[in-house]
């Protein structure tokens, strides 16, 4: 179940024809998925920006903070380098170094020269339903999820590193959606893919409509959490094919956070907010015998880009809550899907009423 299954389409751009990441061409994605006894709810998802190897073909890319309570490794040398140079994973918390780890190893056996890695994972933590602190992802799920890898729709929900997440009080997880710009803006694609184990469930509001008021934890039970409810993380990756330079980079990562705003995201203390953000619309950077050419669209054009992206963001973490199955897990905690038919009673009653 996706948005715009129930008619729910955010914003008034078209999306791609998998209305995904992978929309970009050349971004390809793969899961790793760990479900085992009643205790281990995680995984890793692996995102390669285009068709080739970034450590000899990078991208320029930039990154974003709402509210740093996490982690996204190798963003220093993306911010020095204005290049994105390796995959990018994600994974639960406290699995951050091994899928790391293996990224290198990964690097390593693809190069023949000596070589270095600084890849780029990103966490948020799963340690209601998962027993995060039991170290069950190994480096054989991050090279299975690399197999996995490949363009075309991609798999939502409880499923990768959103395996275990927890969204607005309702099953999180995975996430993507994208928008295809008019011609007369250039034509160019924006994909998102979300990691969503973030928010409060009273601050949801889909198109503006406060769902999570009206499905309270009366109506759908609000998961335990052990020291009280939290505001939870989310990563956010963007990917474009217009051709940006890094500070645009940059620019188009800060505007995914008004998509996790327009959700009612609010960055909190406990939140770890991260935004990574690539175009490839320049190729060839990895080529050091030559002064590069390379393209960059004009500041007075990007407005459409920044649309898109605020876009495709909010209609990424809808889709993860709508893919998101009920889940039990560590302890017999619960986290309950967000569900289609009360999410539609909700929205015909507010449009019964005449508000949102």
């Amino acid at each position: 179940m996706r948005a715009r299954d129930l008619g729910i389409a955010i914003g008034s751009g078209e999306p791609g024809p998998a209305n995904a990441i992978t929309d970009v061409g050349g971004v390809r994605v793969g899961h790793s998925t760990l479900i085992e006894g009643d205790d281990i709810r995680t995984g890793v998802t692996v995102v390669f920006p285009h068709d080739r190897d970034p450590g000899s073909d990078p991208v320029f890319a930039g990154a974003h903070r709402l509210n740093g309570n996490g982690e996204l490794t190798g963003l220093e040398w993306v911010r020095e380098s204005g290049l994105l140079t390796t995959p990018v994973a994600l994974t639960n918390t406290h699995s951050v170094g091994v899928v790391r780890d293996a990224l290198v190893r990964y690097a390593v056996a693809r190069s023949e020269v000596d070589t270095w890695s600084l890849p780029v994972v990103g966490e948020t933590w799963d340690g209601v339903l998962n027993d995060v602190n039991g170290f069950h992802v190994r480096t054989e799920h991050v090279d299975a999820a690399i197999e996995a890898v490949a363009d075309g729709a991609v798999e939502e929900g409880a499923v990768g590193g959103g395996t275990g997440m927890i969204c607005h009080g309702f099953k999180g997880g995975i996430g993507t959606a994208s928008r295809v710009l008019a011609e007369g803006d250039g034509g160019w694609t924006v994909g998102v893919l979300v990691q969503a184990n973030h928010g409060r469930r009273s601050r949801l509001r889909i198109e503006g409509v406060e769902v999570g008021e009206q499905l309270g934890p009366e109506r759908i039970p609000l998961p335990t959490w052990p020291d009280g409810p939290r505001g939870g993380s989310i990563i956010v990756l963007v990917a474009t094919d217009a051709p940006l330079l890094p500070h645009q980079c940059e620019r188009l990562a800060q505007r995914a956070t008004f998509g996790i705003a327009r959700t009612g995201g609010a960055g909190e203390d406990s939140s770890g907010d991260l935004v990574l953000a690539w175009a490839t619309g320049n190729r060839g950077l990895g080529d050091a015998s030559a002064v590069r050419p390379v393209s960059m669209l004009a500041n007075e054009r990007i407005d459409a880009l920044f649309y898109a992206v605020i876009d495709a963001t909010e209609e990424a973490i809808l889709n993860a809550l709508l893919a998101a199955e009920t889940m039990t897990g560590r302890g017999g905690a619960t986290a309950h899907r967000l569900d289609p038919e009360l999410l539609l009673d909700v929205f015909r009653r507010q449009r019964l009423t005449g508000n949102g």
